[in-house]
């Protein structure tokens, strides 16, 4: 099957608030989504759906043919295998080195199936696959630039090899030369490793760098998918107000009225 994820009319309420409301949605094989929208939309916690972290109250939500709200826990844990899973703060544990980090992943997944060695092999390939050296692994997260826990954390999350990666927030905090730098890897890492990927961003520039579709998500909706040139051209008022920064009834400003380009 080309899909490898099917949503239904997939809905999640949080104290009768609906967060999520009758989401439709096929992320196909080798495809890289961006999912854009203004804060509580629903976008985080429709991924940490997608990865068996909160589960839906309604709806379909199928990965590779397979219901995931019906998997067991055994399954589940497969599941967080084949799909890793970037959190908006990086996730990172600061009492743990880099090192400790990466194998944790490992030994929650692997555990009695992997021996010190390959583990210490996986966290070298992981680091130097973010472009990290293998000298950073005995750095305490503390000590590392935004940038750098951020090339940690996604080598954290590609270290068991995922089909699918769920970016949550992959730029965010980062100022313009890091998060072109996260771009890149994320571009970098899909050419490498073939993974499809979703991202969660409210940074425009990165998601119509590396986007093929994207995704606009409002009060727990997705409005309009398309690509990002014709999202950029859309004519839904509230996709136009996302993304130029203003409501299009409003006088034209050159200075103002223009989507971010694309990354160089």
């Amino acid at each position: 099957m080309d899909a490898l994820y099917e949503l239904r009319g997939v809905c999640k309420s949080f104290d009768g608030h609906r967060v999520i409301d009758r989401v439709d949605l096929v992320l196909k094989r080798g495809d890289t989504l961006g999912i854009i929208g203004p804060s509580g939309a629903g976008k985080s916690v429709l991924l940490k759906c997608m990865v068996a972290l909160l589960r839906i109250d309604e709806g379909q939500l199928l990965f590779a043919g397979k219901s995931v709200p019906d998997m067991t826990a055994d399954e589940q844990m497969h599941l967080r295998q084949r799909v890793g899973f970037l959190f908006q703060a990086g996730g990172l544990f600061d009492s743990m080195s880099v090192e400790e980090n990466l194998e944790y992943g490992l030994r929650e997944l692997f555990l009695n199936r992997m021996t010190k060695q390959e583990m210490q092999e996986r966290v070298a390939w992981a680091l130097d696959a973010v472009g990290l050296p293998m000298s950073e692994a005995k750095t305490m997260p503390g000590s590392l630039s935004g940038g750098m826990r951020k090339r940690v954390g996604i080598a954290r999350t590609i270290i068991t090899s995922p089909e699918v990666v769920l970016y949550d927030e992959p730029t965010q905090g980062l100022d313009p030369p890091n998060a072109h730098r996260i771009s890149d890897l994320i571009l970098d890492l899909r050419s490498k490793l073939g993974t499809t990927s979703v991202i969660v961003a409210h940074d425009l520039r990165t998601v119509f760098t590396v986007c093929d579709r994207v995704a606009f998500m409002d009060e727990g909706r997705i409005v309009e998918t398309d690509t990002p040139a014709r999202v950029i051209e859309s004519e839904n008022p509230s996709v136009r107000d996302f993304v130029l920064g203003h409501p299009p009834e409003e006088p034209f400003d050159p200075r103002e009225s223009r989507p971010p380009e694309p990354w160089a």
